[in-house]
């Protein structure tokens, strides 16, 4: 995974509608089953290439819902998040 969606999520969408490589999908769609919103780990790409942070995160309108996570060997990711930041809590935007 790359970011991911946390259950504080308000379901608003906007993160879906800012998506460049349309990674996340809704609660209806969330393979887990769960009621959030899902990124899928193999085709996020953390936006590189895309924008200066990820989009989803820049996006969002509830603070600390969409955070750091291990990104999937072979994507892209980001460089200068560190592995201690990649924790599933620190948020993607502060």
């Amino acid at each position: 995974m790359a970011v991911k969606i946390t259950d504080i999520c308000i379901a608003c969408g906007s993160c879906i509608d800012e998506c460049p490589v349309e990674a996340i999908v809704d609660d209806s769609d969330n393979p887990k089953g769960e009621d959030i919103y899902y990124v899928y780990p193999d085709k996020c790409v953390e936006c590189v290439g895309h924008n200066d942070q990820p989009a989803c995160a820049s996006a969002c309108p509830t603070d600390g819902c969409i955070v750091w996570d291990a990104p999937v060997d072979g994507q892209p990711s980001r460089s200068e998040i560190s592995a201690d930041m990649r924790n599933g809590s620190t948020p993607v935007v502060q």
